[in-house]
């Protein structure tokens, strides 16, 4: 069973903070509420949550003095929720460390979506450099099997990553259609010589196509090239 992120709602309203448990444990998400930011500061540097909403005006200590104290400490993803909409406030908690910002009324949906986004590239962020290529937008993590465009996830068939694979691997060097042909196919391989081409019209369409952006080259006459 995959294991939940761990969210720690500080808000000292109760209705509001309710809310947001019932909406986030709906979605799968094992969420806890703290309403004093004196507690809160202490719960977060003493306990493992993945993501942190944080409540701007909070009795005991105010969420900007959080988050400038738990950066001194800790990674933690920080979404700061205020009914400060000025610009000023949102500079101010960004300049401090928050991964980002949203203002009070906001629509679930769209929390549930920057709260996916920062958990991401936590994610991102730990990988061991060596677990993964990268291309432009384009990430490749090897231990995952798993290709991500803009953090959204690209479904390949095997061939289909192999072959990406090794572009990648080999980034900014041409490559014949014979050598992808060994090496992603074999040296026994028997099937139709234009099968390289094939696949990379497949890549094509669900990379450079579908994100409108180009990955792959081709160098007329010789084979193809991925370039940042």
């Amino acid at each position: 069973m995959e294991e939940k992120s761990r969210v720690l709602i500080v808000e000292d309203e109760v209705r509001i903070a309710r809310f947001l448990q019932m909406e986030l444990e709906h979605e799968g998400f094992e969420a806890e509420t703290e309403g004093n930011g004196t507690r809160a500061y202490e719960r977060i540097i003493q306990e493992n949550f993945d993501i942190i909403l944080l409540d701007v005006m909070l009795p005991g200590m105010d969420g900007i003095e959080i988050c400038r104290r738990v950066r001194t400490v800790s990674n933690v993803p920080i979404i700061m929720l205020t009914a400060r909409d000025a610009v000023e406030d949102r500079v101010e908690g960004l300049d401090i460390g928050a991964d980002d910002y949203i203002t009070k009324p906001f629509a679930v949906p769209e929390l549930l979506a920057r709260l996916r986004n920062a958990l991401r590239r936590r994610d991102i962020s730990t990988e061991d450099a060596s677990d993964r290529l990268t291309v432009k937008n384009l990430i490749m993590f090897l231990s995952r099997y798993e290709v991500q465009v803009d953090g959204e996830t690209v479904a390949l068939t095997k061939r289909e990553y192999d072959l990406l694979e090794y572009l990648l691997r080999n980034k900014r060097t041409v490559l014949t259609r014979d050598q992808i042909l060994q090496e992603v196919w074999g040296f026994d391989y028997t099937g139709e010589t234009n099968v390289v081409d094939v696949y990379i019209r497949y890549l094509r369409a669900k990379l450079d196509d579908r994100f409108n952006k180009k990955y792959i080259y081709t160098v007329r006459g010789v084979g193809y090239v991925v370039r940042d």
